[in-house]
């Protein structure tokens, strides 16, 4: 199982800006990990399932290869946000845990 702890900063992505899409990319060594898991389905667009924490919350999503970062990045949801207090630009402390091999 793979779990990774990092901090990040939150971006809207510029292609849904309207919508606030909001996410946090994740290291690049860590993608490089992600991207080594030998077997194991891929989701639609290369996505990973995931448990992620934020401060005090837990939920579950998907990670996504971004080709123009070089990184998979993580998107975080309103609920997350408001609940933690979070605004774009902020510095976050996530965890990672990859769910499937």
């Amino acid at each position: 199982m793979l779990v990774f702890t990092f901090d990040g900063e939150l971006w809207i992505w510029d292609a849904r800006r309207a919508d606030s899409w909001t996410f946090v990319s994740m290291p690049a060594e860590a993608s490089e990990e992600v991207r080594d898991v030998p077997g194991g389905p891929r989701r639609g667009f290369g996505s990973r399932r995931v448990r992620v924490t934020i401060g005090g919350s837990t939920w579950l999503t998907s990670i996504f290869p971004d080709s123009a970062r070089g990184c998979y990045v993580l998107p975080v949801k309103r609920a997350v946000r408001k609940a933690e207090a979070l605004d774009v630009g902020d510095i976050v402390t996530v965890t990672v845990e990859l769910l499937e091999p």
